[in-house]
């Protein structure tokens, strides 16, 4: 086991792609000889070559078209998006060409390619560089959404969207890049838990507290703390957001009869909604109250001076988790 940070994490589980299959391909701005504005590609173009890690145009559309256009070739490209706010130029290419071709030619043309998107908030970015976008993608179908939340996952699952042949968002929450956490360079991504699965982190009998990407290890703080008053949650990594694996959201919420799903994404059309929906579909029954959403606001995200009132904390989750069993809270009054 080695002590990584969730970007070099990333960054080794990418070098393992390059070297297990020639036609892996690295696209993206500053990748090169900069590494990346993170610094998660840093070392891989002066190893691989120019020729393997390319540095394109600042020009989204333009680097997905080219990615496109490898994977006709039979490579395995995969685009680095800058900035999650600047993924909208190459929106068009990704919904209305990636996301197709597979299906619109009977299965003739795969596109096996990996777009990974730094996203979320928390670091003091300025606008645009903070925008929690995975809603977009997961009503289009055609595309598979992932996010992970460890160092361990971030590792294998980037290995496993390359080798996928369906196209990959991988979103990367940005905000935890610099957290360590072991690792386990020699799992084999074959044998590790699919990417299109997600994982039950702590047992619990009294909620169910879904989480994804930058806000699992806020779960986690807050099943914590909760635990301190007696309260015993469930904390899930969704992992997957398209497609999305409900069975262990649905084996929770029948033990638990209450569930509390939290995002960072605004709260109408998020994909909480989508999670709340379906598991009140396939659990009306047990259900004890009505799942809750502890989500971001329905605004543009703010200035960075306001971010963290506006991404979901320890409080606001603990607060969801007492609006669900039913016990007042200061911040009841809070929508989101």
């Amino acid at each position: 086991m080695t002590q990584l940070t969730f970007a070099r994490a990333i960054n080794a589980g990418l070098r393992k792609s390059l070297e297990n299959d020639s036609k892996v391909v690295l696209l993206g701005e500053d990748i090169g000889a900069l590494g990346g504005v993170f610094r998660v590609t840093d070392g891989l173009q002066k190893d691989f070559g120019t020729h393997r890690v390319v540095d394109t145009p600042l020009a989204e559309s333009a680097i997905m078209g080219t990615a496109v256009g490898l994977a006709y070739r039979g490579y395995r490209p995969v685009v680095e998006i800058q900035f999650d706010g600047f993924i909208y130029p190459a929106f068009d290419q990704i919904v209305s060409q990636v996301a197709k071709l597979h299906y619109r030619t009977r299965g003739a043309v795969k596109m096996p390619i990996t777009i990974r998107v730094p996203f979320g908030g928390g670091i003091g970015s300025p606008e645009h560089h903070s925008e929690s976008p995975e809603a977009y993608f997961t009503h289009t179908s055609g595309l598979r959404v992932v996010t992970v939340a460890n160092p361990q996952d971030a590792y294998t699952v980037i290995q496993q969207a390359i080798s996928c042949d369906d196209p990959v968002l991988y979103f990367e929450p940005k905000r935890r890049y610099h957290d360590k956490g072991e690792v386990d360079e020699s799992v084999d991504p074959r044998s590790a838990l699919p990417m299109d699965k997600a994982r039950v982190l702590t047992t619990g009998s009294d909620v169910t507290l879904v989480a994804y990407g930058p806000l699992v290890k806020t779960a986690l703080d807050a099943a914590s703390a909760a635990a301190d008053e007696g309260i015993s949650i469930e904390v899930i990594d969704l992992r997957s957001l398209a497609p999305v694996d409900y069975e262990p959201v649905v084996a929770s919420v029948r033990k638990t009869g209450r569930l509390v799903v939290t995002h960072e994404a605004g709260q109408s059309g998020g994909l909480g909604a989508e999670v709340a929906a379906s598991i009140t579909e396939r659990c009306f029954y047990h259900l004890e109250a009505a799942p809750i959403r502890v989500t971001g606001f329905d605004i543009p995200y703010p200035y960075s001076k306001l971010e963290m009132h506006h991404v979901p904390g320890l409080d606001r989750i603990l607060d969801g988790v007492d609006r669900a069993l039913g016990r007042p809270n200061s911040l009841s009054g809070l929508e989101g």
